[in-house]
Order: structure tokens, then C-alpha cells, then sequence
């Protein structure tokens, strides 16, 4: 067999943790190569290991561990390491049979599961490559992923997932067949199979053709396509390495330092299509055996608090909303406590505070008061939560802010943050507890490399470029994009300014695309001034500043409202914290449309004066924020103004609030 860059292949045979032998660190063409930034000495000499090889190795050190766990008819059901693997190698034989073919892909459409993960290894496992698309995604962007990886399975969750494939099926021109894995199948649509159809044919095929093309992989090419958010143009195909995301795995486990096998466990509820949670969720759990837990469905919509008590992860990786509801929930049930009560919730939070800040600082700090505090209030605020278990809080994606961590620090949960994106596959830094700040994005993960553009200090600020075996092999036939992402010297160009302080510990201070740059010629990033106003207005919803290429800054908000568990949309009445704060300013308004149409003057006159508190803290006056509106609805992911894992697309917001955006700019 003749690969594309010419090598015969068939001198190679040894996989799957062989490397093919590369001149380039990019590669843009299925069926490539790349040659590994292999360091001399540390974690980055590490021996390169295919995912096939990695599972292959935890299965024959942990065998009858915990591998994932669903709940079913209320029972959580688990199989072992042993199960995941056979059950791997037997879906994997099914694709083939259904026609899979090298270097082609399987398209993974539906919330976090174990047949999510078994379909994402059986594809690698096959030859092909593993490509998770969104459940919020339209027809037409499923097809664009399909189309582009060349799929030539797609396996999804239910008959909502189905109808949409089937609506774009005739136009896709390698797709060979269609899985459900939930569900009944309600369809005798030729090529369109259940799970368990597939599981039984897999089952009836040999080894040979699967232990065949296992040998024939190699750890420097694709194993992964994940899909980039798509805020500008058509979402990006990430090509990311076997060595990319094991590697990733690795270093990320390292810097944890105590992952026990067998005994430590995690929830998966973050989108499975988002490189955080796959290199999180599947591969760093591959690599250290831990136990996987499956969460509801719904779980962003409420039912991740339930999971949490049930199931008490020892690790937690969630994105910021998840946290800003989490603190909503506390700061709720403290306003309706008793004088006494929040008293001691006062009192306690000032010695976890202490606490926490000498521990940072590199003293002791445990005291009388803190163990006191930790009995009283600390241990049931974790209880509450589901996290009395839990050692490692993480948050990752988009910014949170300083406040919120320091709210949960007081309390005892001290959130760490990690930096990264989908072409460094996943992460680049990462604090583990005492050694962080709150307001930084995580000390630099080791191997890896950092530095900063248009900065005559190594330490910035700058643009962050990144170097080391997690950076990505290309963008899916795309070359001119990759080369404008990835320098000739293989830096990784992020699009984030940043800094790095004396402690390795990287800040993140605006991203280059977000970046508003005033008429006046100011430079200013959004999130520091949009952060200041929501500490100032903690029933503001989201924020969202305005004024590139303008006179003065202004900010659109969002007030929190409810939100229909069910569908996900956004609710017109007011989140219940939200309309206590409403009537207490001597408003009787109890929805946003009230509050919008009237121009209610007790709420509109509580904004000005938080925005007024917030641009004392300007470090100029053309980043001080002159106008504000208050826009009719909260963002959702149904409405198009949040991704998938809750960050904000300002284009979309900019797009649709275009006419409010233009009556602030007047004459």
C-alpha cells in the first residue's frame, strides 16, 4: 500500500505504536505524516504511544477497573477496562464490515455516552478518524463536517439526530452507513443500523482484518478531527495525532501528580465534539484508569447537580456558567438564611479566605479557625454540591472571573485554571493547587513551550505563541490556514495576548480578534472591562462591550432570567434572585420585557450606578463605558448567542443587536 507522501508502508508494519519517518511538522492531506517534536531529556523524551497501544497497556495493567458507568432504569451500570476494549475492537470490526475505510471518518453525533466513547476509539482502532459533531449543530453544519472528513459512518444518539442525517443523506457522497445507538429504530431505511445490529455483526467478523490494519498505524498521523467553533467562516477541521492527544493526556496526568488508578472518578457532561472534554474525559482517564460517569442529558439545563451528589467525582472540569450557577445557587440559599446563619457563613468565609491566601503565598495556614470552619461550613457547602470528594476543581474554555474564585476559594474550593485551545490539543497550562492566582490561566505545562510575539520581554506581553508535541498536525486540506497559524520555526500563533509571571504561571489579558480598537487608536480587550461591570451587577446576566472603530465604549447586557428545563430557551420572567433584586430597588417589574419596555427607572438608574462603580476602576477614560441597553432576552445556546460550551459568539451578538449597537452611536 502506497501512502500519500510516498513512503511504502509495508516496510512498517510493526504498529501501533510505530513511527512513519516525516521531513514536516505540518501535514494537511489524509493519510500524512508529521515528525514529532521529540525533546531530549523530561516529558517531552517521552516514548510516543498510539491511543490502540494506550488502552492496550491500561488493559493489561488495570483490567477489571471501572471504566465508565451509565445510569439505566435507575442503576448505574459499569463495565471494566476489559469490557471497554473488547467492546472497542468489536464495534471497530463492524465499521470495517460497513465499509470504513483508511484514513475516512466516523462522525459522532449526540450527548456524552459509552457508545460515544467506544465509537470514538473503534474508528481510531479501524484506521479512520474519530469526528464528534455538536447536538446543537443545524442539518447543514452536520453536513459540512461529513462532507469534509469524508465520512463514511455517522453514529448518533436518537431519532431527533437521525431525521437530520437523513435530510442531507443523498448528498453525501462517501457516507456508507448510519448507526442509533438509542432508542428505537423507526426506519427500514437501508444502511441505517441500531447499536446493537452493529455490535452483532462486529461480533461475527474475524480478527484479522482489524489486527491487520492496526499494524499498519502509526502514532505521528491523524487519529482525530475536532471541529472548530466556526464564529468566523466555516468551522475548521483540527487534526490532531495519536501523539498529540496521548501526549496531552501525559502531561496533563504529570502535572495532577496524584491520578489514582482504580479509585479516582469523574463526571463527562461537557460536549464530547469540544477537545477539552476529549482530552480530558477520554484520554486522560485512558491513561490513568480512572472511572468515567456519564451525566443526564440535560445535565447543562439542572440535572448536573443530582449527578454530582450521587455520584462525588474526585476531579471536576467544568465551564464558567457552570460554576456562575453553582454560586448563584450558594448565594440563594444564603439570602434566605437566617441572621445567625449567614453570620457564621461570613465568619467562615473569612478564614477559608486566610486560609487559602497563606497556602498561596507558601506558608501553612491551617489554623484553629479554618479546621473550626471546615466542620461548620465548608464540608457541607462541598456535601451540597457533590465535591466533598473532590481534590482537583478545574476550569476551562473561557474566562471566569477573579470573583467568582475567590467567592469559591473563601468556601473552600479553590478553582484552578487551565489555558488552551483545539490545535495545542486541549491544554497548554494548568495550576494545581497552592501553586496559582486568581487571575491567572495556569502555570505552563511541562515540555512545552512558550513565548511572546511583538514582546521584547521573554515573559510578555504579547501574542502567546505555543511549540511542543500537543500542537496540531494542520487544518483538514487546508494548507494556507495552517500556514498562517503555524510559523515556519513550528510555533503555534494562539490569537490570545498574554503574559508569564516570575512563577511560570501564564495570564491571558484579551484575545487579538476580540480586541476594540477605539477611533481614538486604543487597543482595549472586552473581558477585563465586561468582568468589572458584572462584579458590579451580579443579577447581569452576560455583558457584552461595544465600540470598535467608535467614538466611546458601550456595553449591552442581559438580565438572568428562568429557563425552560425542558427545551433549554430562555424564559421572559426573571431568575428568582433576579426579581428579589428588582423589587428591593422598588420596581414591581417581574419580567425582562417589562423592564425593557418601560425603561424602568429604578433599574435602569441600579445599572448606571453599577457602571459608574465599575469605571472607577478604568485605567483611562476611553476604556470607561458611556451607554448601556438592556437587551430583551438572555443569551442560550437556541438562540445562537452561546457555543456549545456556553461561551459567547460576539459576532452573533453584534449581528443581531446591530440596530440597538447603532442608536448608541448617534449624533
Amino acid at each position: 500500500m502506497q501512502v500519500p507522501n510516498g513512503i511504502d508502508h509495508q516496510k512498517y508494519l510493526n504498529g501501533p505504536d510505530q513511527v512513519i519517518p516525516a521531513d514536516n511538522y505540518i501535514c494537511c492531506s489524509p493519510g500524512g505524516y508529521v515528525k514529532l517534536r521529540m525533546g531530549s531529556r523530561g516529558v517531552a523524551a517521552e516514548p510516543p504511544i498510539s491511543v490502540p497501544g494506550l488502552l492496550n497497556r491500561t488493559v493489561a495493567r488495570y483490567p477489571n477497573a471501572t471504566a465508565l458507568a451509565t445510569k439505566k432504569d435507575g442503576k448505574w451500570q459499569k463495565i471494566t477496562y476489559k469490557q471497554y476494549q473488547d467492546r472497542v475492537r468489536t464495534i471497530a470490526k463492524g465499521f470495517l464490515k460497513l465499509g470504513l475505510e483508511r484514513f475516512h471518518s466516523v462522525c459522532i453525533l449526540g450527548f456524552n455516552s459509552e457508545e460515544w466513547y467506544i465509537a470514538d476509539l473503534a474508528a481510531i482502532h479501524a484506521g479512520g478518524y474519530a469526528a464528534g459533531i455538536y447536538t446543537t449543530n443545524s442539518a447543514e453544519a452536520c453536513f459540512h463536517c461529513l462532507d469534509t472528513s469524508r465520512a463514511n459512518i455517522c453514529v448518533l444518539q436518537d431519532k431527533k439526530q437521525l431525521d437530520k442525517i437523513l435530510s442531507i443523506q443523498s448528498r453525501l457522497k462517501h457516507l456508507k452507513a448510519i448507526i442509533q445507538w438509542d432508542g428505537k429504530l423507526e426506519t427500514s431505511i437501508p444502511g441505517v443500523y441500531s447499536w446493537e445490529q452493529v455490535m452483532e455483526i462486529g461480533s461475527k467478523e474475524p480478527d484479522t482484518q482489524l489486527d491487520n490494519v492496526l499494524k499498519t498505524i502509526s502514532v505521528n498521523e491523524c487519529c482525530t478531527l475536532v471541529y472548530t467553533s466556526g464564529t468566523v467562516g466555516q468551522p475548521k477541521a483540527v487534526m490532531l495525532s495519536h501523539d498529540n492527544l496521548t501526549w496531552d493526556a501525559l502531561i496533563i496526568s504529570e502535572r495532577c501528580g496524584d491520578l489514582k488508578p482504580t479509585i479516582d472518578c469523574l463526571i463527562s457532561f461537557l460536549p464530547l465534539s469540544h477537545v477539552a472534554a476529549q482530552v480530558v474525559d477520554i484520554y486522560t482517564t485512558l491513561y490513568n484508569a480512572v472511572a468515567v460517569y456519564f451525566a443526564q442529558p440535560d445535565a447543562l439545563k439542572g440535572s448536573l447537580v443530582e449527578t454530582l451528589k450521587e455520584v462525588r467525582p474526585t476531579r471536576f472540569l467544568a465551564v464558567p456558567r457552570v460554576w456562575e450557577k453553582m454560586y448563584e445557587k450558594i448565594m440563594a440559599v444564603g439570602a434566605s438564611s437566617g441572621c445567625v446563619k449567614r453570620s457564621i457563613a461570613a465568619w467562615a468565609k473569612e478564614k477559608g479566605t486566610q486560609h487559602h491566601t497563606a497556602r498561596i503565598n507558601g506558608q501553612d495556614g491551617t489554623s484553629l479557625g479554618y479546621k473550626l470552619a471546615k466542620s461548620l461550613v465548608f464540608n457541607k457547602v462541598s456535601a451540597n454540591l457533590g465535591l466533598d470528594r473532590c481534590t482537583t476543581f478545574v476550569t476551562a474554555a473561557a474566562p471566569l472571573s477573579p470573583d467568582i474564585k475567590k467567592f469559591f476559594l473563601s468556601l473552600d474550593i479553590p478553582i484552578m485554571d487551565a489555558f488552551g485551545m483545539s490545535e495545542a490539543s486541549g491544554a497548554h497550562s494548568l495550576s494545581i493547587y497552592p501553586k496559582f492566582k486568581l487571575d491567572s490561566s495556569g502555570e505552563i505545562l511541562d515540555g512545552t513551550e512558550t513565548k511572546f510575539d511583538g514582546s521584547t520581554s521573554i515573559n510578555g506581553p504579547g501574542e502567546i505563541f505555543m511549540r511542543g508535541r500537543h500542537v496540531f498536525m494542520g487544518y483538514l486540506n487546508d494548507e494556507e490556514k495552517t500556514k498562517a497559524t503555524i510559523d515556519d520555526e513550528g510555533w503555534l500563533h494562539s490569537g490570545d495576548v498574554g503574559r508569564l509571571d516570575s512563577n511560570n504561571l501564564l495570564y491571558i489579558t484579551g484575545r487579538i480578534k476580540e480586541l476594540l480598537i477605539t477611533a481614538g487608536g486604543e487597543n482595549i480587550a472586552p473581558i477585563l472591562i465586561e468582568q468589572a461591570v458584572q462584579a458590579e451587577l451580579l443579577h447581569v446576566g452576560y455583558a457584552v462591550l461595544v465600540g470598535d472603530r467608535r467614538k466611546f465604549l458601550s456595553i449591552l447586557l442581559t438580565l438572568k432570567c428562568k429557563v425552560d428545563s425542558n427545551t433549554g430557551d430562555t424564559l421572559d420572567e426573571l431568575e428568582t434572585e433576579t426579581k428579589k433584586w428588582v423589587a428591593s430597588l422598588g420596581s414591581q417589574a417581574t419580567t425582562i420585557s417589562e423592564i425593557v419596555r418601560t425603561k424602568d427607572p429604578a433599574v435602569y438608574k441600579a445599572i448606571e450606578e453599577g457602571i459608574a462603580r465599575a469605571n472607577k476602576h478604568a485605567i483611562s477614560n476611553a476604556q470607561k463605558v458611556q451607554k448601556f441597553a438592556i437587551l430583551p432576552a438572555d443569551f442560550s445556546m437556541n438562540s445562537g448567542e452561546l457555543g456549545p460550551t456556553l461561551k459567547i459568539k460576539r459576532n452573533v451578538v453584534y449581528e443581531k443587536y446591530k440596530d440597538i449597537i447603532e442608536e448608541f452611536y448617534k449624533e
